[in-house]
């Protein structure tokens, strides 16, 4: 049957009844699955794909696990080839071909009509520990794959129905908590064979030749459907450059950099100019800075439509090797999602200047992976927790970011874990779980706030591990938004805060004893416009909430208060006086020694620099008229008047112009990030 072959309302029917196979896989999942991080937080994903590894229907679930899933099909047809049978099962997690990290283990299982390899499930589920160095696997202390836990190239586990024991006996045998796993795997296996099920009776219904034929028009119309988007863009190039925290202490922040160049109806995106590998877990393979370019792309160009691979073809991605985002072996990469987010800040920011009116403050960027580990008194067996805790979303033209919540790159995830989930299974108390005050970034609409919830150890002793990013460098604001507040995670002992690590957001192992609260502060969103320009009620009602204390309203947005309400002269008179106080300098461009390699650096007065209280090394803002800020590290001494123009001017390299788009000689706003990391000198 040809493509034409096929009327309207068919093709919308199986559009819709594959979507429904997929939904009914994550129910199946949700109900069957062993491990919290699945039944109760949703850390997994569904999708059906088609017998050359194209994504043909998704739901709901987390683009970040159903993107790179064409990379675990590939590998299963090249590797197998002429190998395949009804019955097999195949895992894979490995990052360096199109995993993400190894507790994200995807699950391929074909499904044949007719001999014919046609279409079928696959399902990337969180496995709560993979081996590996800590409990859970995950680490902020990680350097290479073998911290990491095990790795699973492609690997067939069961064939042609059986299950190929020894092999799965060897792999739960390198993994903690081996009956959760073992029940994950089971459900997953199960959850596949239903969605075998539901494909045998689409094809019972309309027949092999219309249900392909169906997929082959449905990924070409999402092709044109994408085309015709990317063609009413104005052709050019657009850049931006985000920088992602120091991986140890003592090293500098990774820089994530993205050009996006739209010529008639097709897209490119480049990474060159990324830092390289980090000796950390800050890294990842392939699939997941491809993922992140994809989510933006999707959801600024097309959100209201389904999601299959005809999206992607009119996009190339182009992510330079041994960098940070496409690593080489033996790179750690349990980072990986952090890596996946610093490609979504900066391609949102390159996208951005395409049209400021789009422009979203950026969000807290990262997993915020958590792990306490220990041995209940209850029964004496070890417990894992493993939480991810969500945060604030950016501000945008139209209104307020929202608040602990997911946000548009991570599906339906859960914010956070039940407390009674969470004492049930470990020996844990939620002490509290509350809207973090003031995290918001501040703005005319400002950016939605983070979460607090502490936990409390009740076993005799305990282990701490947390990877995140944007504990120092914090999310930004746009349009004259102010930065949310960075993510944070501390350890209250006897009423007294404890960082657990020196290098912030990055734990390992630290050993927790009774009585211990575990803090997690999760980041605000970054802020809209100018936060002197926000309604001052508006203001007061957050005061009034418990969101912002008095002292940031006044601090942030200039608004004034006494008795419960708004003193409307003296925050006219306070707002001037902000105002008054904003440092401006004119943009200064010079040759770069070095290129536009390492961190974006830039020169100021003296003045400028006693005014902002900054020192050499410092990190700032740089304001840019066309969206998202530009952020570069001061460098020094500099006097005034050392060079022609630079009294009143802060310098940068070139290519800043790329980013800041500001003419030589324009007027910049000027501000200090107090919490930035200090770069090395030079």
């Amino acid at each position: 049957m040809s493509t034409g072959d096929i009327d309207a309302i068919t093709l919308e029917l199986l559009q819709e009844t594959l979507v429904s196979v997929v939904r009914e896989m994550r129910a199946n999942l949700v109900a069957t699955a062993y491990s919290s991080i699945i039944h109760e937080a949703h850390d997994f994903s569904c999708v059906l794909v088609d017998g050359e590894g194209q994504i043909v229907a998704q739901a709901e679930d987390n683009p970040s696990h159903i993107f790179p899933v064409p990379w675990s099909v590939r590998e299963m047809l090249t590797h197998f080839d002429g190998d395949i049978h009804p019955g097999d099962v195949f895992l894979h997690n490995d990052p360096y071909t199109g995993g993400t990290h190894l507790n994200d283990i995807a699950m391929v299982f074909p499904v044949f009509v007719e001999d014919t390899l046609a279409l079928f499930p696959v399902v990337r589920a969180h496995w709560g520990d993979v081996g590996g160095t800590t409990p859970g696997s995950i680490s902020g202390k990680s350097t290479e794959i073998f911290h990491d836990g095990i790795r699973i190239p492609i690997l067939k586990v069961a064939s042609r129905g059986e299950l190929v024991r020894g092999v799965l006996d060897l792999m739960f045998a390198n993994m903690r908590v081996p009956r959760e796993r073992r029940g994950d795997f089971m459900s997953t296996w199960g959850t596949c064979k239903v969605a075998e099920r539901r494909i045998h009776e689409i094809v019972a219904k309309h027949g092999l030749a219309t249900v392909q034929a169906a997929t082959r028009r449905l990924l070409d119309r999402a092709e044109q459907r994408m085309r015709s988007r990317i063609a009413a863009l104005p052709d050019g190039e657009y850049a931006y450059e985000h920088y992602l925290d120091p991986p140890a202490s003592g090293t500098d922040p990774v820089k994530a950099c993205a050009t996006v160049e739209v010529h008639g109806d097709s897209l490119t995106v480049d990474l060159a100019g990324s830092s390289a590998q980090v000796f950390g877990p800050g890294n990842s393979g392939p699939a997941n800075a491809a993922t992140g370019v994809f989510i933006v792309l999707k959801t600024f160009l097309d959100p209201g439509q389904p999601i299959n691979h005809g999206n992607f073809r009119p996009i190339d991605v182009r992510i330079p090797e041994g960098s940070f985002l496409n690593a080489r072996y033996p790179a750690s990469c349990a980072g990986s999602s952090e890596v996946r987010n610093a490609a979504i800040s900066a391609v949102l920011g390159a996208m951005g200047q395409l049209a400021p009116e789009t422009m979203a403050g950026d969000i807290k960027g990262t997993s915020n992976h958590t792990y306490i580990a220990g041995d209940d008194p209850r029964d004496e067996e070890p417990y894992l927790f493993y939480e991810y805790p969500a945060g604030g979303t950016g501000a945008t033209a139209q209104g307020d970011g929202n608040s602990a919540v997911r946000n548009f790159a991570e599906g339906d995830f859960g914010s956070i874990q039940p407390a009674e989930s969470v004492e049930h299974t470990c020996a844990l108390l939620v002490e509290s779980c509350e809207i973090r005050t003031d995290s918001c970034g501040a703005g005319r609409y400002r950016g939605g706030f983070g979460l607090r919830r502490d936990i409390r150890v009740l076993s005799e002793t305990g282990l701490l591990s947390v990877a995140s990013d944007k504990n120092v460098v914090p999310p930004f604001g746009v349009m004259g938004g102010g930065s949310g507040a960075p993510n944070e995670f501390l350890v209250i002992r006897d009423g007294r805060e404890i960082a657990p690590s020196e290098t912030p957001g990055k734990v390992a192992g630290f050993r927790l004893r009774r009585g211990d609260i575990v803090s997690l502060r999760s980041s605000g969103g970054g802020g809209w416009g100018d936060p002197l320009e926000r309604d001052p009620d508006e203001v007061l009602a957050d005061v009034r909430d418990g969101y912002l204390t008095p002292e940031a309203a006044e601090r942030d947005y200039g608004v004034v208060m006494a008795s419960g309400r708004v003193e409307a002269e003296a925050t006219a008179a306070a707002r001037n006086a902000h105002r008054r106080g904003r440092q401006e300098l004119g943009v200064r461009y010079e040759d770069e020694p070095n290129g536009s390699a390492g961190l974006r650096r830039c020169r100021l007065p003296d003045s400028a620099m006693a005014r902002l209280a900054v020192e050499p090394g410092d990190l700032v803002e740089i304001l840019s008229p066309a969206g998202a800020c530009l952020r570069a590290w001061t460098e020094g001494p500099a006097t005034d008047g050392s060079g022609p123009g630079q009294a009143d001017s802060v310098t940068l390299g070139r290519s800043a112009h790329r980013v800041l788009r500001a003419d030589e000689g324009s007027r910049v706003r000027i501000r200090s990030i107090k919490n930035g990391p200090p770069a090395k000198t030079r």
